[in-house]
């Protein structure tokens, strides 16, 4: 993927919420792009069950975007659900993860573009929700291995994916089988970078295809023998290695 240019970073803010926004893709600003209340009036909400809750789609005038409402997983999502103690504006959940995807795209890495990301305090905690525009597959690696055994290039492809991230020393949370997705030409992307961060390599790297490698045995535990066995597993490896 070719690097890309952003537009400004822009910021508004009211009372107690604020939100980043690039210039470049969302030319009129507010706070009501990131209700789906919102777009279900203009009729231009999909919504598709998957991960947290349900995944929010927005087609509209041009625009294709998913919307993401942050959630903890977990057992303390019992407790606390939707809501993150504010240490400051920067270090916000959606603030963080649109300025790290902004990056990532400028060193053309395979990731969703950033539209827009808000915060809203409520004394002590915020609620927070990003924007990005809409990737041109919907196809998890989870979705594909249920559908039938995938090529050996292209576990490969993942394995290259993976470690055009790493040699950036770019550190995936939570890489797992739900957020890698498979284009229809081959192409790789990655999702979710919520807490992801960039940071020296190192031995983190094999910890992150470790956490990749569970997630692949429990969404294949059920399926036929030929999903990701241990040569499935070696291709994708030999995919890191060769991309490094």
């Amino acid at each position: 993927m070719n690097s890309v240019s952003a537009g400004p970073e822009l910021e508004l803010r009211v009372a107690r919420a604020a939100m980043l926004y690039d210039a470049s893709r969302m030319d009129q600003p507010g706070f009501a792009a990131f209700e789906r209340e919102y777009w279900r009036g203009r009729g231009a909400l999909e919504e598709v069950a998957g991960g947290r809750g349900t995944v929010a789609f927005v087609h509209d005038a041009g625009r294709r975007w998913v919307l993401r409402h942050y959630r903890r997983g977990g057992l303390v999502a019992r407790f606390l659900d939707d809501t993150y103690l504010y240490t400051g504006a920067a270090r916000t959940r959606a603030h963080a993860e649109f300025r790290l995807l902004r990056r990532l795209r400028e060193w053309g890495l395979p990731v969703p573009v950033p539209i827009a990301a808000r915060y809203v305090r409520a004394g002590l905690v915020y609620r927070a929700d990003l924007i990005t525009e809409e990737l041109p597959t919907r196809l998890t690696l989870a979705r594909a291995l249920a559908a039938g055994p995938l090529e050996p290039a292209t576990w490969r492809a993942v394995g290259r994916c993976i470690a055009g991230l790493h040699g950036r020393g770019v550190q995936h949370a939570d890489l797992n089988a739900h957020n890698l997705l498979l284009g229809a030409g081959g192409e790789v992307y990655v999702l979710d970078f919520d807490r992801g961060r960039i940071r020296a390599r190192g031995a983190w790297e094999d910890r992150v295809l470790e956490r990749l490698h569970r997630s692949l045995a429990k969404v294949t535990g059920g399926l036929p023998a030929g999903r990701c066995g241990d040569a499935e597993w070696r291709l994708l490896l030999e995919g890191v290695a060769g991309g490094k």
